[in-house]
């Protein structure tokens, strides 16, 4: 059965509001490097995406050190690289989906203003984005590796076990 309370504490734990406020210093890093990397004399002319690429880039380090650092800080450190990977890889993932909700609403169905814009890709995008990546986070960049449990001890066949009644030699 469905309990809203259970939702609500699932939502309010500490390691939901740890990824929430490690997302959050991500996403203040992001726009604030863009912003300054376009105020730049070598960048202020170019490609904004140059910055761009940048600033996510930078955001992704702040983002990956606070995630392993803080919110799953307990968890298994298994291989780095693999870590690195599949958060880099998962993060494209959140991107794609913060720009397939400004594609289906900027060119679908045509709500070109600013502000559908922004509610599109950084609204309804950054939401969908931010509950994959906690979910593929936790699943498999943080995950917590299995407990290793002891090898079983060998199992004689009945016929083979001595027996109480049996009269040692």
């Amino acid at each position: 059965m469905w309990r809203p309370e259970a939702l609500v504490r699932r939502f309010a734990s500490a390691e939901v509001m740890s990824f929430l406020t490690v997302g959050g210093l991500g996403y203040v890093v992001d726009v604030g490097a863009f912003n300054v990397l376009r105020s730049t004399p070598g960048l202020a002319t170019a490609d904004p995406s140059f910055a761009r690429i940048l600033a996510v880039g930078l955001a992704m380090v702040v983002t990956y050190l606070g995630n392993r650092l803080v919110t799953w800080r307990g968890r298994s450190r298994g291989d780095r690289r693999r870590e690195i990977r599949l958060f880099v890889a998962f993060n494209m993932v959140g991107l794609a989906l913060s720009l397939v909700t400004l594609v289906i609403s900027h060119d679908l169905l045509g709500l070109t203003s600013r502000l559908a814009d922004n509610i599109s890709a950084n609204v309804i995008g950054l939401a969908l984005g931010t509950l994959f990546r906690y979910w593929s986070y936790r699943r498999f960049v943080f995950a917590a590796r299995a407990p290793v449990s002891p090898p079983m001890a060998p199992v004689t066949p009945p016929d083979q076990r001595p027996s109480e009644l049996t009269p040692a030699a």
